[in-house]
């Protein structure tokens, strides 16, 4: 018997091996073999075993065969020791399977499930609606508060506008809104765009089944397939919003009243005329100032009748506010070198007044990019407060400088939102329309609120002109606002002065607490009053209280 070896030259050699030594060399072999099969059974693992061969410096041939399934290395895919991954387990858009649709114990269907409603299609749609703003708290919607979202919302998940599996949460749809009005404010049109079951079945009208949903003083004007990158918000180019208030505003202060008084010492200390001295307006010499009630003053502001100069005086200052300018100090928070605080209006319109009942009331027409926070109330504030102070139109320049100052807001009752613009977009999708029909799934229709113009005028004049028309006749709420103004005799409306140059006791500094402050009142913030309550006895019981009329009120935040 011979063993073929190799030898360093690569030959092969057969070496004789004496026949007497077979037996002691198999049993060498047997025992050897023995004690690798009780390694290989004490080793922790097979891939301990090789792992440790390898690190021995054996050959990859040496390695014992491996099943199952493999890495790139070669070595075994195992899970052992590794947590379950139930991250991603029966998790699905919506919240069909919130309910259990799976038996816990048998992962089978449970037998008394009740059947889910079809999944029907949603497309990103634009709703145009209107809306009397009055008994919500604001356009965007908030949780446990009445919202015009939120009313919006909950009828069309009701219509089946929107599926059950999406009802929880708004954020589903990508719901979002072009303009975020405050507490109480009006909008003849507004648009919300979101993904919405449009086709919905049994439904042929998808506006008047919506309608049917809503209360009468939130409407939907029509819809309209959008593009799929549409956003209400950053496609909208500009807004319009209207003001209107009564003519009477523009009457000068009562003469004796602590503005009256506080102006006038101004005037005295600069060595200017406040052109209130000597002969008083004609308006208040027709009346005994000293001892006139404040119904008495009130029945006779609502027959007084604006005249054109003051109307042109109104234009000529409106005009101040067009173009790109820092509207920090018409706004709250907002600082001089904060850049968000420039703002472009692009135009400002004021109407002829027009006669309703016994008063006489104005409008003014504001057309602007985007606004802040209680900016046309501000703006409101000071086109008014400088006409009828005889104030020159060159403090709204001033205003727009560095100085920090105190501007009121008028009343919220007076403000609407006509409706957004959204020029770009019509542009856009006009072009792609050019090579389309109407029926092609890529076609989509402009945006565009005069399409539902008879029904926006009707619905502004039942819920939204004649309501304003009728809280002021009842609480006179824009003559209690100017009377607040009028009982204030401090130093933060002293820039209302004959030379338009804002005075340093006027000035406010950040952090600083100031003297007899103008504080204004939440009343102003809203669109409807208890009738028990109104606005005017209100004031009266303020100034009833003068020596502590301005102390620290929390100021509402539409």
């Amino acid at each position: 018997m011979s063993d073929i070896l190799s030898t360093p030259s690569g030959k092969r050699a057969a070496v004789e091996a004496p026949e007497s030594s077979d037996t002691a060399k198999y049993a060498k072999i047997d025992h050897e073999d023995a004690k690798i099969d009780e390694s290989i059974a004490d080793s922790p693992s097979l891939e301990t075993a090789e792992i440790n061969e390898s690190q021995k410096g054996g050959s990859k041939e040496d390695k014992p065969a491996r099943a199952g399934k493999r890495d790139a290395g070669g070595w075994p895919k195992s899970r052992k020791g590794k947590a379950k991954d139930t991250k991603n387990v029966g998790r699905r858009r919506g919240t069909r399977n919130e309910e259990a649709a799976l038996s816990p114990d048998a992962g089978e269907p449970s037998g008394d499930q009740t059947p889910k409603a079809p999944r029907l299609p949603k497309r990103q749609s634009a709703l145009l609606i209107g809306f009397c703003g009055t008994g919500c708290n604001g356009m965007q919607i908030q949780p446990d508060v009445r919202t015009i979202e939120g009313v919006l919302f909950e009828a069309l998940v009701r219509a089946g506008a929107v599926s059950q599996d999406n009802a929880d949460d708004p954020v589903k749809v990508s719901l979002s809104r072009a303009a975020r009005t405050d507490a109480g404010v009006h909008a003849a049109g507004n648009l919300v765009s979101m993904k919405l079951i449009t086709t919905i079945p049994g439904v042929k009208d998808f506006v008047g089944r919506v309608n049917e949903e809503l209360p009468p003083e939130i409407r939907v004007w029509g819809y309209g397939r959008v593009q799929n990158s549409f956003n209400a918000r950053m496609s909208c180019d500009s807004r319009k919003y209207t003001y209107f208030f009564p003519t009477y505003l523009l009457i000068p202060p009562k003469p004796g009243s602590a503005f009256y008084r506080s102006r006038q010492q101004h005037a005295e200390s600069v060595q200017a005329s406040t052109g209130l001295e000597g002969v008083p307006h004609r308006f208040w010499s027709s009346i005994d100032t000293e001892s006139s009630t404040h119904d008495d003053d009130l029945l006779a502001k609502r027959k007084w009748r604006i005249e054109g100069d003051q109307v042109e005086l109104l234009r000529q200052t409106a005009k101040k506010f067009e173009g790109t300018h820092n509207f920090h100090n018409f706004t709250v928070g907002r600082e001089f070198g904060d850049r968000s605080s420039q703002r472009h209006m692009k135009k400002i319109e004021i109407s002829e007044p027009v006669v309703y009942g016994d008063t006489e009331w104005i409008s003014v027409l504001f057309h602007g990019q985007s606004f802040m926070l209680h900016q046309i109330r501000k703006m409101m504030a000071v086109l008014v407060l400088s006409c009828r102070t005889g104030t020159p139109s060159e403090v709204v320049d001033e205003l727009y400088g560095p100085r920090m100052v105190l501007v009121p807001k008028m009343p919220a009752l007076g403000l609407l939102l006509e409706y957004p613009i959204f020029d770009s977009y019509n542009r856009k999708v006009s072009s792609i329309n050019e090579k389309l029909q109407p029926t092609h799934p890529e076609y989509r229709p402009v945006i565009d609120f005069e399409e539902h113009r008879p029904a926006i005028d009707a619905f502004k004049q039942k819920h939204i002109y004649e309501n304003m028309r009728a809280i002021e006749d009842r609480d006179g709420v824009f003559d209690a606002w100017v009377r607040s103004i009028d009982i204030y005799g401090g130093d933060d409306l002293l820039y209302l002065n004959p030379k338009g140059i804002i005075p340093s006791a006027a000035v406010m500094k950040k952090g600083e607490r100031r003297q007899n402050a103008f504080r204004e009142k939440r009343r102003f913030d809203l669109t409807s009053f208890a009738p028990e309550k109104d606005t005017a006895s209100a004031v009266d019981d303020e100034e009833a209280e003068e020596g502590s009329l301005y102390k620290d009120l929390e100021d509402t935040e539409g």
